[in-house]
């Protein structure tokens, strides 16, 4: 992406320009994989029309895609610390095609459970592999940006793989399993030919490997492991902040077809409300990040928390097509600013060396908060009413930006701040001969701590005031 046309837009090259080749290999390879992503997609509808399962069957067995995306998510992370990024995607995207072509031909319930969940455990796996290459691939002022432009592609390839896969399931489901799994195929294609290892070295002997946005590294670091992300006080409680926003998506996705089907609306036009959310990601998501880039993380995280948890309780007042698309336009907006944020937040505060083990656990909490948010909307509507559900999820979001304000405060916005910082002397050339990850740890950071990480803490960079 060295060299763009003259005839984009000044706006649009600065969006795109300046990110490593080997990105955009990974943005390619994230692209092919959402456009192919057909199974998921169209899972229930095949379990009730194909396979004769009732909706309630049907929703159990789609729930083992989550409950395996959960651990998925985990091992996915800390192999790709171990072993490396690269050998892990290659598996979880051989593996998951293999697992997407053997469940187009099971028919017994148990067996399409199992390989249900062993689905979602190997495409799980894959995303904190990527979200750790992207980390290491991209400086840190240009992670948000490059973050943004998955985001695009995931939401642009979705869009396109619903309408496609809605055409092609005219011919029979079993087209749209060997359509995913060749997508997958192909994803790992693209990886092993053209995907540069990136995982830093776990002794300070070598510098970083080719490709990575990290400087050289000629100190021992200390040994990460999942007990050791647990104990960062500051990233849990991000994680935390992650949850609580993903059960107010997780929540709204339920909740709002069953309120307007008991509202008569058919499900042709919940289908144009709700492809507001694509459309819009699509054709703000770069503008809007131009935005954003420069302006200061805590108030842009804070005010994507208030858009999503008020913009899906504005659900409640809602009496028309055009009010209801207003709704999702709002909470939209803010997914298009907290998800590059927040993912860009995730990286600072892990250490390269533990990039796998913090996003695995990042996209584990996603993942387990969007599962318990389908089983708890259900029961709240049965129960309570719709009410119920969209003031729990204005509660939400208010929390979240709470917590979002709260964390910016004291040790925990100084050590991000210090990561930051960090992050832009790399980037502009600056070599102190000093290990960025101990560094914005604060044991030279003149707004740290003041003490040096022992041996047995996380030597990472501690959300940050603006």
């Amino acid at each position: 992406m060295s060299r763009l046309p003259r005839s984009l837009s000044p706006p649009f090259r600065e969006s795109v320009s300046g990110l490593p080749r080997a990105f955009w290999w990974l943005w390619t390879s994230t692209f092919v994989n959402r456009l192919g992503s057909f199974v998921v997609t169209f899972l229930t509808l095949y379990l009730t029309t194909q396979d004769g399962f009732s909706p309630a069957v049907a929703g159990l067995v789609v729930s083992a895609f989550g409950l395996g995306g959960i651990f998925g998510t985990i091992g996915g992370g800390v192999l790709s610390d171990l072993l490396g990024r690269r050998p892990t995607l290659l598996a979880a995207q051989s593996l998951a095609a293999l697992t997407t072509v053997l469940l187009g031909y099971a028919t017994e319930l148990w067996l399409i459970a199992l390989l249900t969940g062993l689905l979602g455990l190997t495409s799980g796996a894959a995303r904190p592999a990527i979200s750790a290459t992207m980390a290491d691939l991209v400086p840190g002022p240009d992670r948000i940006r490059a973050f943004s432009l998955n985001n695009w592609a995931i939401n642009f390839g979705f869009a396109v793989s619903a309408s496609v896969g809605g055409a092609l399931s005219t011919h029979g489901y079993l087209i749209l399993f060997y359509g995913d799994a060749i997508a997958q195929l192909l994803c790992a294609a693209i990886v092993f030919l053209r995907l540069p290892e990136t995982r830093p070295e776990h002794t300070g002997q070598r510098g970083e490997p080719s490709g990575s946005a990290d400087t050289k590294a000629a100190v021992p670091r200390a040994r990460i492991n999942l007990g050791t992300v647990f104990r960062d006080g500051p990233f849990v409680s991000l994680v935390g902040l992650a949850f609580l926003l993903t059960m107010v998506f997780g929540m709204g996705q339920i909740a709002l077809p069953v309120v307007m089907g008991r509202q008569g609306y058919p499900a042709t036009q919940f289908g144009l409300v709700f492809a507001v959310n694509g459309i819009l990601v699509v054709l703000a998501q770069i503008p809007t990040t131009r935005m954003i880039r420069r302006r200061g993380r805590t108030g842009m995280i804070i005010t994507a928390s208030l858009l999503f948890g008020f913009g899906m309780a504005l659900s409640g007042l809602a009496n028309s097509m055009a009010f209801y698309a207003c709704t999702v336009a709002v909470w939209t907006v803010g997914e298009i600013i907290w998800m590059p944020v927040s993912q860009a937040l995730v990286a600072e505060l892990s250490p390269p060396h533990g990039r796998g083990r913090y996003q695995g656990v990042f996209s584990m909490a996603r993942q387990a908060s969007f599962l318990l948010a389908s089983l708890t909307a259900g029961v709240m509507l049965s129960t309570w009413g719709p009410d119920s559900v969209w003031c729990t999820c204005a509660l939400l979001g208010l929390l979240s930006a709470a917590g979002y304000l709260a964390l910016s405060r004291g040790r925990s916005g100084r050590r991000l701040e210090a990561a930051r910082h960090a992050a832009a002397a790399q980037h502009s050339g600056t070599d102190s001969g000093t290990d960025p990850s101990i560094t914005a740890a604060g044991a030279a950071s003149p707004r740290g701590s003041g003490r040096r990480a022992t041996a047995g803490e996380t030597p990472v960079p501690p959300i940050t005031a603006p």
